[in-house]
């Protein structure tokens, strides 16, 4: 089994590896996330989309963008726990984090045939342009209810109030 540590790359070493794979036939597939409180609906969703191609490549928001995008209390774990936590995964080839607020100079640089998203985010599929303009698709992953990580967090301050 390959070290989790060298399944978390910088965007140009796999920039440079997209580019060659591509080349030899295989199908890139990419997805991101903030996944701060992994649960069975990541697992569940980092499976289908891994399904999807021969290489999956999930793009982590860094620390910095989660507080932009979600507030000053989150992440609750931070871009190293998290990163590590999805490279364990069986379904994950590779993570990368990006500092932006969303991830689309992260697809410019990959160029994925396939960009997967939660059925939930239908309405909002960033990048989705870059994707199909490259010959890509978007592929919709059904969403699992009752799983998400805020959901999680407030049933454990209820435990504890």
């Amino acid at each position: 089994m390959r070290d989790v540590y060298s399944k978390i790359q910088p965007r140009d070493v796999l920039a440079a590896m997209c580019c060659d794979l591509k080349a030899g036939g295989e199908t890139i597939v990419f997805t991101n996330g903030v996944f701060d409180v992994l649960h069975a609906g990541h697992v569940e969703y980092l499976n289908f989309a891994r399904a999807q191609g021969d290489l999956l490549i999930v793009g982590l928001n860094s620390d910095a963008s989660v507080r932009r995008y979600k507030g000053e209390k989150r992440p609750i774990n931070l871009q190293e726990d998290r990163s590590l936590l999805l490279a364990s995964l069986e379904a994950v080839d590779y993570v990368t984090i990006f500092d932006e607020d969303e991830p689309k100079a992260l697809l410019k640089a990959l160029l994925p045939q396939i960009l997967v998203k939660g059925a939930d985010w239908e309405h909002l599929v960033v990048g989705r342009e870059i994707v199909e303009e490259n010959g890509g698709r978007i592929i919709l992953a059904p969403f699992k209810d009752g799983c998400s990580s805020s959901s999680m967090i407030d049933r454990i301050i209820d435990v504890y109030r």
